[in-house]
């Protein structure tokens, strides 16, 4: 594979045809769906590193067929902002607009002029859909606990089960009993968090959360074929990695509803020679809350699949979680602290402010409500607090409080407009949590960003910071989320445009013309990271870069992305014990345009690269739920619909009730088509279903047991 992906590279800069490929025209490496928009951007850098180079496009392009070299398409690149110089990225900018052209192959852009082109790139409708693959199979390589065997994983990257050792995950003792074998719990499972191997239980909570989201708004992006241990078993691969980090959760619950806040692991390169002692922190209300919101909405989404032992496991654990928070709801333990005697425990500080945990037990309310929103006598107390809290509060998240929607909270908007779309809320609760958020996404930030293109590279973000990717993807999720609520269905278009956008712009749709995922050269990117900061795939290891080492990193992470506030670390440019301080490292992202921010490098202490360039769960989740939603699935997706097949139901259409027969007993649950659930119960082979629908429309019920399901489509007069 070396070979193959080196070969790759040297590739990039070849002359065909007498065609010289141009750093200056950048597209999406990957591709454009048919219907998509589809814009190479032109570059002329002005200010930041490349700043000397100069690039004026000729008049006319083309859109060439690379199989046949033939001009398909012709037009004038257009000068973004009146030929005026971009702040964010320091450049100058035109654009070539494609969009109209739709047939399905492999093309490149040209400057007719110049004869100088693009990378090659796809336009298909599947054209992310290896992508996303590989973005999911990064968990796979996360896993803790868990054998990387060739046969998956790739020769490069084989290594056997980490951290089950003497004294590790399935022996894990309490930070401040190392010696005490009383204390000693199997807290194995779960997924390294990013570049380091700790796991931290809230961010993996939150993990947890964005995968059964994604699985949830566009369940046919998801097949069960990504050439992993656990595939073709009949659920979509991204289902058996959130049942991985999920039971990793339930083993971290005590038996009075709180749960271990952080376990932390040795590191080594290759994870498998981490010989060191595992150790657990303390309890908390952040974690306990976070993963109650995670067991509710993993309820809801295993009880679709017919997994209902399952489905109640994690909706008692979702009650017995809340009842901890809400009786101990200031609970506070701070990894890696000294005011803790936790110094040493974990990297990352897991622990939040008084306003996060309110945020999260908002999410533990809004999707405890969902699942207990089923008009049973034993679900009505419950159902009736949650619905209490969420309604008594909502106005306190900062979308309704600051009249303000923004990246840095996608998840907390996203959680009130889910609130929004369930039945029985308060129609007042509903009506003002979307008219703040179509108000607030009408603002400059937002769809006038989009109107008024702000941003030669088409994906607009006010503030780049530390994981400037995740942010990205995070924004690119707002448009989404505007759609799929149907907040004005007038603009529903324009902010899938939106959206799409972001996607772009990490697959090299930015003033870098880089591919922000590793190792993607064998997939379709041309330019991508060779290296970004990780234990596994560290400075100076066989794994450490693409180009110059045996290996090089497991494709398919997404870096942390460009930076403008990273620094060395303070004992540089002397006194770090005789290490190296790279100025000209230092020097190359500080001062930069914001979009230049960053750099391929992956040296540790003192030049943390992690500030840069790390890869994070919670960055590729964000990506992951972006991007599921423009793949539209393969018919290799196995779903079990294939029993039931003596099942008859009438009348359908319907006015009050529909009957339903079957030869065996079966479980039931109709949801609308948003996929809210507004029906559910059990049947023996025979009875009445609809009887709580009052609106007309379609409705989807799926019938199950433990043995297979069944999908039918209901209407109500």
């Amino acid at each position: 594979m070396k070979v193959l992906t080196t070969l790759t590279f040297l590739l990039m800069t070849a002359i065909t045809n007498g065609q010289t490929v141009s750093k200056y025209i950048i597209v999406d490496q990957f591709g454009y769906r048919t219907n998509s928009e589809k814009i190479a951007v032109v570059r002329d850098p002005l200010t930041g590193f490349d700043a000397s180079e100069s690039f004026a496009p000729g008049f006319n392009y083309s859109l060439v067929d690379a199989t046949t070299d033939t001009q398909v398409f012709t037009g004038n690149v257009v000068p973004w902002n009146s030929g005026n110089e971009d702040d964010s990225s320091g450049d100058r900018a035109w654009w070539f607009d494609f969009s109209s052209y739709q047939t399905p192959g492999t093309y490149y852009v040209l400057d007719i002029n110049q004869n100088l082109r693009s990378y090659e790139f796809s336009i298909t409708d599947n054209v992310y859909e290896e992508v996303l693959k590989h973005a999911v199979r990064t968990f796979f390589y996360q896993r803790a606990g868990y054998e990387k065997n060739a046969t998956y994983a790739g020769s490069d990257w084989a290594d056997s089960a980490s951290h089950l050792g003497n004294l590790q995950d399935t022996e894990c003792r309490k930070w401040d009993s190392p010696n005490d074998a009383s204390t000693e719990k199997d807290l194995s499972g779960g997924w390294y968090d990013a570049g380091d191997y700790n796991k931290y239980t809230h961010w993996t909570a939150n993990y947890v959360f964005d995968l059964l989201k994604a699985y949830i708004e566009n369940p046919n992006a998801w097949s069960d074929d990504y050439d992993l241990p656990y595939s073709n078993n009949g659920n979509p691969d991204i289902i058996d990695e959130i049942i991985w980090g999920m039971d990793h959760l339930l083993r971290l619950q005590e038996t009075n509803g709180s749960m271990i806040s952080i376990v932390d692991l040795d590191h080594a390169s290759p994870p498998s020679s981490a010989t060191g002692q595992s150790l657990y922190g303390g309890v908390n209300t952040t974690a306990t809350l976070s993963s109650a919101g995670a067991f509710a909405l993993g309820s809801k989404v295993f009880e679709g699949l017919g997994m209902s032992a399952y489905a109640n496991t994690l909706r008692q654990s979702a009650l017995n979680a809340w009842n901890w928070a809400d009786t101990n709801p200031n609970v506070i333990w701070e990894n890696n602290s000294s005011s803790y005697s936790s110094v040493g425990i974990g990297a990352g500080q897991q622990e939040t402010d008084d306003y996060g945990r309110f945020a999260l037990k908002m999410r533990a309310a809004i999707h405890l409500y969902d699942i207990t929103n089923t008009g049973l006598p034993e679900d009505a107390s419950i159902n009736s607090t949650m619905k209490t809290f969420v309604e008594n509060n909502y106005q306190d998240i900062h979308l309704i409080l600051w009249n303000y929607a923004f990246p840095f909270e996608q998840g907390n908007q996203d959680n009130l407009l889910y609130y929004s779309s369930l039945e029985n809320v308060g129609a007042t609760v509903a009506n003002e949590i979307k008219t703040v958020y179509q108000n607030s996404m009408n603002s400059a930030s937002n769809f006038e960003a989009l109107t008024n293109e702000t941003d030669p590279y088409l994906a607009h973000l006010e503030d780049y910071v530390w994981g400037s990717n995740g942010i990205k993807s995070r924004k690119g999720l707002m448009f989404t989320s505007y759609a799929l609520h149907d907040i004005n269905s007038s603009n529903n278009t324009d902010a899938i445009r939106a959206a799409e956008r972001y996607i772009h712009y990490l697959h090299g749709v930015n003033p870098l013309n880089f591919c922000y995922l590793s190792n993607m050269y064998d997939y379709g990117a041309d330019h991508g990271v060779n290296e970004f900061y990780h234990t596994w795939f560290g400075d100076g290891t066989d794994w450490d870069n693409v180009l110059n080492d045996p290996y090089g990193p497991a494709p398919g992470f997404l870096t942390g992305g460009p930076n403008p506030s990273y620094n060395w670390d303070g004992c540089c440019p002397s006194g770090c014990s005789g290490l190296t301080c790279d100025a000209t490292q230092v020097a190359r992202i500080q001062g930069q345009p914001k979009q230049k921010a960053y750099d391929n490098f992956n040296t540790s202490w003192p030049m943390n690269s992690w500030e840069v360039t790390e890869n994070s769960n919670g960055y590729q989740v964000a990506y992951i739920r972006l991007l599921s939603h423009f793949v539209s699935g393969s018919s290799s997706l196995s779903i079990k619909d294939n029993v039931f097949n003596d099942v008859s139901f009438s009348p359908n259409p319907f006015t009050d009730s529909l009957t339903v027969q079957a030869s065996k007993p079966f479980n039931y649950i109709i949801y609308n088509l948003k996929g809210v659930a507004i029906e559910k119960g059990h049947c023996e082979q025979n009875c009445s279903i609809g009887k709580t629908i009052k609106t007309s429309g379609i409705y989807l019920a799926k019938l199950f047991n433990n043995q297979s399901s069944k999908t039918i489509k209901l209407i109500k007069k």
